[in-house]
């Protein structure tokens, strides 16, 4: 009556299981329909700041940058440059071309003039400031009236200072200028035409193929077509980054995903040599992941491409429990299914809990990347057990034959040493001591953000050429201006583009870009037209005497301050929008970013903000990077926890027994990162991360062979699912994405040492005891 009820209870669960698993079928079939994957790098970092002001800043640069994309086309001459970039832009024209272009040709400077042109007096640059404090001034714009150029006495008396053209070639940039409709640069002794392109996609949207990057160079070759073989063409952009991080992640999926695969697939046939066992290990694993898939969508809302990767090294861990049935059933086949299960399941159960723990203690750290992989791979695991547990005694209808590999793997546990009192052990032990007290103070630690670049060289090289050739500003360091109103704000961004104007003067900065540059604040206008006003007058009754004219009467009409909302609203001021935050939560505030940054020149930019009300020094990659050293102390302390709180469960389940355990783990732990030291790799956040899986992973081969003693089917199951799990982090250690591979190496020295030390620890034999 028992049994039956309990065959009854165990089928139940087994056909609820199985809507479970149809219910992700058709989860997935829409999830792939829609591919809501995500490719953005910095998913891996910590989230947003509390600052409200601060926040905002991050999202306005990131959403200004993450569509555009920059390209130069150039040549030795311009009728060469203009005929290649007319041939490169029709190339992109196409209705199916993944970018459109955003023109800024001479009618968009035409509208930007007149936007200007009532308010000129009240627009000056810091060095026309300075520079009508100098008596010279007057002297020298009566010089102008005469000299050759000027465009006659009618236009000297519109602008007899020459102050306009002056202020309109600061704010375009002395190396941008419009001509025959381009924008076109000078630099490395070529002529370059600009050309600004905007994603169709989002950048970290993408699919994994090189959408951008094969369209940019189908048009090189049309502009190569056109004006010869010399043409260059140098781009860059968010998008293309993101494209490549999508392109290499896609591979890498395929490699990793398919290697483990193929890995856990040949040791399984040559253990079991019957396509059954393949067969439901593979289903295991792919009911598995698909869970985690899911999981990790309806948990997040999207997926990413990272995840994917990481996920596809979980087949190495989740096929663990499919291959401890199949062992044990090969080695006892005359015990029927279901009691097999009921014998296997404490052990499978412990190993199971100890394993989600581990890497749900990535998901501790405020990274959104390490979260998902956190819940992908603790719902996978899950998945793949109930699997097992609720499928496999219902469908494994015979026993598999021994296999000559089994047999080999099983009876070489009961050659494999242990510990004793004996020169042997004593001599490894000193081996280890040696390892471990050289290796150790070699150990580096790095947190520098910049070590996680991952980025294609060529592209980085690239990146850095236009930031040359265009002067472009650095989105990782800036100043956040704020204050209670707009006015304020720029008041105060006034105040520190000052200072940022002595800088550039001392060679420590190449240039700035600033809000308060194109759109000064009322107060500062209305003093600027002021004293413009004020020495025009002058210069032009002196004029007046020396052409022998009657003095011109004193101008008293003052045009009216250019406002906010007018220049918000003109397409001028597009290209600066995003500096300006607006008001967040009831405070105003801006970005002033900077250009021709060093790192030798941070500290004294750093400086330039001290003393300035309102005024904020930000420094990304040196924040984050903080961030990273801050959560790998805080995780290393939390992997100490985790092995006092995983020694108390196997004491309280082993008593005396239980370091046997629980010391190969830590042994293999500390050996793994001795021999990071002798290999020169340094410890990142994601390193110590990778202890903590270590802990998981490692314990279950301990927990294993002490819940089945020197039993040769638990050896060929801890033997089959390390070597697996060795293959899949083995290949996550090529992985081209630093974190990744930081991550892999680090478990597969950790799991390699666990597997051959933890049978070292076994108890005595039986029989002996």
């Amino acid at each position: 009556m028992t049994e039956a009820f309990a065959r009854g209870r165990w089928n139940a669960l087994a056909w609820g299981w199985l809507l479970v698993v149809a219910a992700l079928a058709v989860h997935q079939a829409g999830f792939w329909r829609e591919a809501r994957l995500d490719s953005d790098v910095m998913a891996l970092l910590p989230g947003e700041t509390d600052d409200a002001l601060l926040r905002a800043a991050n999202a306005r640069l990131a959403g200004g940058a993450t569509r555009q994309v920059v390209v130069l086309v150039g040549a030795e001459d311009w009728p060469r440059t203009q005929r290649a970039a007319d041939a490169f832009i029709a190339a992109l024209d196409d209705a199916g071309s993944p970018v459109t272009r955003l023109r800024g040709d001479d009618a968009s400077l035409r509208e930007a003039l007149s936007l200007y042109e009532a308010h000129r007096r009240g627009l000056l640059t810091p060095a026309q400031r300075a520079q009508l404090e100098d008596p010279s001034t007057e002297a020298l714009a009566l010089a102008r009236l005469f000299a050759p150029g000027t465009g006659g006495i009618g236009a000297w008396r519109d602008d007899p200072l020459g102050l306009w053209t002056a202020w309109w070639q600061a704010r375009s940039g002395a190396a941008i200028s419009p001509r025959d409709g381009l924008l076109a640069v000078r630099g490395e002794d070529r002529d370059w035409a600009l050309v600004r392109l905007e994603s169709r996609v989002a950048a970290f949207q993408l699919d994994g193929e090189r959408h951008l990057q094969a369209a940019l160079d189908a048009a090189r070759a049309a502009a190569v077509a056109a004006a010869g073989t010399d043409v260059e063409m140098i781009a860059g952009g968010v998008p293309l980054h993101a494209e490549a991080a999508a392109v290499r992640a896609r591979t890498e999926v395929g490699t990793i995903g398919l290697g483990s695969l193929l890995a856990v697939v040949g040791l399984v046939w040559l253990a079991f040599r019957s396509p059954r066992p393949i067969l439901m290990v593979a289903v295991s694993l792919l009911v598995g992941t698909a869970a985690g898939l899911s999981v990790t969508a309806l948990v997040f809302g999207q997926v990413h491409l990272l995840t994917l990767v990481f996920g596809a090294s979980l087949v190495g861990v989740a096929e663990d429990y499919g291959i401890h049935w199949f062992a044990s059933r090969q080695a006892q086949p005359g015990v029927p299914p279901r009691t097999m299960m009921r014998r296997l399941l404490p052990a499978l159960s412990l190993a199971l809990v100890t394993s989600a723990l581990a890497y749900l203690a990535l998901g501790i750290a405020p990274f959104p990347g390490l979260r998902q992989m956190a819940v992908f791979s603790a719902a996978g695991l899950a998945a793949a057990f109930l699997t097992v547990a609720l499928w496999f005694p219902w469908l494994d209808g015979a026993a598999p034959r021994p296999s000559p590999f089994a047999e080999a793997v099983g009876r070489s546990l009961a050659r494999w040493p242990r510990l004793s009192n004996r020169a042997p052990t004593w001599l490894a032990a000193l081996a280890l001591v040696a390892v471990i007290g050289t290796g150790l103070p070699r150990l580096s630690v790095n947190d520098d953000l910049r070590s996680l670049q991952s980025s294609p060289p060529a592209l980085l090289a690239q990146e850095a050429r236009l930031g040359r050739l265009l002067g472009l500003p650095s989105p990782a360091q800036f100043f956040v201006v704020e204050g209670h109103d707009a006015e304020q704000v720029r008041e105060r961004e006034e105040a520190l583009v000052d200072r940022l104007a002595d800088l550039s003067a001392g060679g420590h900065l190449g240039g700035w870009r600033a809000v308060s540059d194109w759109l000064p604040s009322a107060a500062r206008q209305r003093e600027d037209a002021a004293r413009v006003q004020t020495i025009e007058g002058r210069v032009l009754a002196r004029a007046a005497g020396l052409l022998g004219e009657a003095p011109p009467a004193a101008r008293t009409d003052v045009a009216p301050a250019l406002a906010l909302d007018a220049w918000l609203a003109h397409p001028v001021s597009a290209p600066m929008r995003p500096l300006w935050l607006g008001s967040v939560d009831g405070r105003w505030g801006s970005v002033v970013l900077l250009e021709g940054l060093s790192p030798e020149r941070l500290p004294a930019l750093a400086q330039a903000a001290e003393g300035l009300p309102g005024v904020r020094w930000i420094d990304r990659s040196a924040t984050i990077s903080g961030v990273l050293a801050h959560y790998r102390h805080q995780m290393s302390l939390l992997l100490v926890a985790g092995y006092l709180a995983v020694a108390l469960a196997l004491w309280l389940r082993f008593g005396r027994r239980a370091w046997r355990a629980w010391l190969p783990t830590a042994l293999a732990a500390t050996l793994s990162l001795a021999m990071l030291g002798w290999l020169g790799v340094p410890l990142q956040l994601f390193g110590v991360l990778a202890q903590l899986l270590l802990l998981g992973v490692g314990i279950d081969y301990g927990i294993f062979l002490l819940e089945h003693r020197d039993d040769p089917a638990s050896w060929l199951a801890v033997s089959l699912g390390a070597a697996s799990t060795l293959l899949a982090f083995g290949l996550l250690a090529l992985s081209a994405t630093p974190a990744l591979h930081s991550f892999g190496l680090a478990l597969l020295l950790g799991i390699g040492i666990v597997w051959l030390i933890t049978p070292c620890f076994r108890p005595a034999p039986r029989a002996a005891t």
